[in-house]
């Protein structure tokens, strides 16, 4: 059996948990902007697809009256 307790490190010095929050805080920050962004343009090409889409109905639409 292997003793995986080898691979935590628990610091008794605290201040060693600033830069790892630090980190973890610009990560969080830079997920939420990425998927915002991811989000926004999203909107836009389901935007350009609903715009397509309402296009070839009018062509259909178009063909079956001639």
């Amino acid at each position: 059996m292997v003793n995986l307790g080898l691979f935590l490190y628990f610091p008794e010095d605290k201040s060693e948990y600033i830069p790892a929050a630090i980190s973890m805080g610009i990560f969080f920050i830079l997920a939420v902007i990425a998927f915002l962004l991811i989000k926004k343009v999203s909107k836009k090409e389901e935007e350009k697809t609903r715009e397509l889409e309402e296009k070839i109905n009018k062509q259909r639409r178009h063909l079956r009256k001639l």
